[in-house]
Order: C-alpha cells, then structure tokens, then sequence
C-alpha cells in the first residue's frame, strides 16, 4: 500500500513520467494506468487491494434447484452427491450443479456425516474372477444377521452379478441352512438362468473343511456346471463390490428393522427395486444395474445330473458315510458327496487324482499297505478368487 501511494504521488504530481515510474517500481505499465485509475476514482482507498470474488454467478443455485436437492437428500439419505446429481438429470430438465456444489449445498444444511475413519484395504496380490460380461461371475454372501424387534434374526442372503452389479436376490432367511439357501439359489436360476461361476467366502453353507472345501451347496453347483471361485480366507476385499452393496443394505434396511421376519421382507424387496433400477452408480456411468444387467443365456434345467467321466478314468460312488470302495479297502473321502460318482484317472502307477466332475479333490496314493488320500491344494484359479 505504501508504494502504491508512493507512486500515484510521483506520477499525479508530475514528477516523473508513467514509464519512469514504473521502471522505479518494477511494475507494468498496465499495473501503473491501474493504480492511477483507481487514485481518481477513489482516493487513496481506491489503492487497497479488492475482492476478487465475481460480482455475479451464473452458475448459483437457484432456490428451486437446491431445494429439489436437498428433498433428494432427505429422501436417500445414504446416496452421495454424484449419484443424486444422476438421479435428478433424469427428472430435471434444467442444468445441474456439480457434484462438489451439491455437496457444499448438503454441508451447509448439515446432511453430510463427519467421515469415519476406515481401515486402509491392500489390493489382492492374485487377480480377480471374470467380471468382463453379465453372469459370467456372481458374488454371493450373507449379510451380516440383525435381530428383529420380535428377537427373531434376519439372516439376509444376497446375490449379485459381478460386472452390473444387480441385485438378483435379497432375501430374508432365518439361518444359514444349507437347504433354504439352496432353494432361493434355484429361485434365482429359474428367474435369471445359470451364471458361469459364483464368488463366495469360505464359510457354511458355500464351502466346508472337507475335500476340496465342498459343501452340498456348493456340490450342487458343480453338477449344474458352475465353477467355484473363492476368496482367500480373511480376504473380504477380493469380493468388494458385493460387500459395498451389503454396507448400503445394512444403511438402507439393517439399521432399522421391521417387528418380524415376514415384515423384514418388503423393506428387502423394496430396496432392492431401488437399487437394481432407481439408484445411479458410478461404475456404470451414472446407469442403473437394471438398465445394464441381462439374464444368462443358460437356463436352469428341469433335471440336474450328476458329472459324466470318460473311460480311462474308474468310477465310484460315494457311500451314506462318505467313503468309497477301491481295490478292496475303504476310503474316507466327504460327506458332501454322499450318493455322487466320483472318477479316479491314474497318472503315475498306483497314483490316482480323485475328481468331482472337472473339479480336482484329492491324490489317492496306493504304493502302500494301505490307500492314502491327500488333499489337493486350491486351484490357482480358487486361490485367484
């Protein structure tokens, strides 16, 4: 300020010339015809520095608009801004703000949380199942159980397909039973056909401890030509678009349950209309899974039939135990396989690799007094998952 004043002096008194002025004060000559404008304008509090705010805003949000976005919010309140800001092109035939408008505009009004701190999550060494093409991979999981306000539990089972990310089923189970989860499974192959593989965690009733971490769920799988991809154990990131499906369930749904599990089912239902065909997301370009997603091309048979195994390889079944009979002795191998034909192909002498339709179980070695069965490894392809 004071060499502002300094030399609006030296220039109005003429003293020196503008250019010499400004060469004394390192300025253009535009900076100088400025200051001295601004001299004759205001005095010398014309010379202080001025707001650099526009004196207009196209772009300010019209009463209209923010108070449209701001029901949005209220009514979604777990939607973000970007996603609201999809939402309401669709209805809205006026231009829009951005989304980092919109979120300053719900900041103001007090409808965005203070963020909570979550762990950092590392990204899986392995790479992830085929997501290229709907049905070529569906995740599927338990969402964590709530209890009802009868003190009854909700065990949600949720289905999704992994590249559009729709909801193919939410529903409400009372446990994890092997038998009603296989039955809303068949529920959704009869609505939307066979996926090529299904993505879960290690947990009953998708896998078991036993051979090949089988369960009758997942033996079931198998026999109508669904391949098994699992996540490494302890891994819940690997299957990360479902588990960030599941936190919005629970905002949605979970942090407010119904009196009774029956009750529990139209919240289910209708978030799940929300989600698949109302709610925008961003790995889609704002679309809805709904508008994304088509059904399989492969539909659930009338009759599922066990595998089929060529010549070379000997067939057995496996007994109510879960042992089978080979060369005279007793082999424990799995209960989930009880009544299931198992082949046994011979790549070394006495050395036979224990199979379940394409899947690989087991080394059954008979060098021995006795056969010995050793556990395969996961496949690089489960390990992958």
């Amino acid at each position: 300020m004071e060499q502002r004043v300094e030399f609006v002096a030296l220039v109005a008194g003429d003293h020196v010339t503008m250019a010499e002025a400004c060469r004394r004060f390192s300025v253009s000559r535009k900076t100088g015809y400025k200051w001295l404008e601004r001299y004759e304008a205001g005095g010398f509090e014309g010379l202080r520095d001025q707001s650099r705010a526009p004196k207009t805003h196209p772009q300010a949000l019209s009463p209209a608009v923010a108070k449209a976005l701001l029901e949005a919010r209220r009514s979604h309140p777990h939607w973000g801004a970007r996603t609201i800001v999809r939402w309401m092109a669709r209805r809205h035939a006026g231009p829009l703000p951005s989304p980092s408008t919109v979120t300053e505009l719900f900041k103001r009004h007090g409808l965005v949380p203070s963020p909570a701190s979550r762990p950092k999550h590392h990204k899986a060494e392995s790479p992830q199942p085929d997501f290229s093409a709907p049905n070529r991979t569906w995740c599927a999981d338990f969402k964590g159980q709530f209890q009802m306000s009868d003190r009854s539990w909700c065990f949600p089972l949720t289905i999704t397909d992994g590249y559009s990310r729709f909801l193919l089923c939410c529903k409400g189970l009372a446990g994890t039973a092997s038998e009603p989860t296989q039955e809303g499974f068949r529920r959704c192959f009869l609505e939307h056909g066979l996926p090529d593989a299904i993505l879960t965690d290690n947990g009953l009733p998708f896998a078991s401890t036993a051979v090949g971490r089988l369960s009758r769920l997942s033996v079931w799988w198998i026999k109508l030509g669904i391949r098994l991809h699992r996540i490494v154990p302890g891994k819940p990131q690997q299957n990360g678009r479902h588990e960030r499906m599941h936190r919005t369930l629970k905002q949605e749904t979970a942090d407010s349950p119904a009196a009774t599990l029956p009750l529990q089912q139209p919240l289910l239902d209708r978030f799940r209309a929300e989600y698949n065909y109302e709610r925008p997301h961003a790995a889609l370009d704002g679309r809805s899974p709904g508008h994304v997603y088509q059904p399989s091309s492969r539909p659930m048979p009338r009759k599922v039939r066990s595998p089929d195994y060529p010549g070379h390889q000997a067939v057995r079944s496996v007994h109510t135990d879960g042992s089978f009979n080979f060369r005279g002795d007793v082999v424990f191998l799995s209960e989930a396989l009880v009544g299931e034909p198992i082949g046994l192909q011979e790549f070394d002498d006495d050395r036979f690799v224990v199979r379940f339709g394409p899947v690989e179980l087991a080394v059954l070695d008979c060098r021995g007094p006795r056969p010995l069965l050793t556990r395969l490894a996961p496949s690089p392809l489960a390990r992958a998952a």
